[in-house]
């Protein structure tokens, strides 16, 4: 299965809550780190963070890719996804993002799975309060600050 095609069927899985498809997408020992829930590692973990946060709190997924390109080891995708928001301070609200996914490839499945996204606009969208995006942001900032790539950027 080519690239393309490997992300299509992980994101139209993960869309429709089949957790178990989105596993089968990912190497016995894969990692999906989802931007705002963090790494699940393991088909029985991926699984089970499909189907019991995504799911949990936002219903009515779009996930759209675009240009999707690899070299047989990394990949990399566009895409644009929004949900209905189950959280109740979002009051049912849509949100949107746009991001692009990370992809470390091992024999046609994926072994590691990331995105950098941009979460504001959509955090924005369901109308949550300044402090509890600054402690999105914040977070999200440490993660960044804590990678082998970001060492001497920032000053100990």
């Amino acid at each position: 299965m080519d690239f393309g095609a490997l992300m299509a069927k992980m994101t139209g899985a993960a869309s429709a809550g089949d957790g178990a498809a989105v596993a089968e997408c990912f190497t016995p020992d894969g990692t999906y780190h989802d931007v705002f829930y963090g790494a699940f590692t393991g088909a029985d973990a991926i699984q089970d963070m499909i189907e019991n946060y995504f799911h949990r709190d936002a219903a009515n997924f779009r996930w759209d890719l675009h240009d999707p390109v690899d070299d047989g080891e990394t990949g990399y995708v566009r895409y644009v996804f929004s949900y209905d928001s189950k959280l109740p301070e979002a009051g049912g609200k849509r949100a949107l993002f746009e991001g692009i996914g990370v992809v470390r490839l091992k024999n046609g499945l994926i072994a590691h799975y990331s995105e950098v996204a941009n979460t504001a606009p959509g955090l924005l969208m369901m109308g949550f309060a300044p402090e509890r995006m600054a402690k999105i942001m914040a977070r999200q900032g440490d993660e960044l600050k804590g990678r082998d790539e970001a060492a001497g950027h920032i000053p100990d």
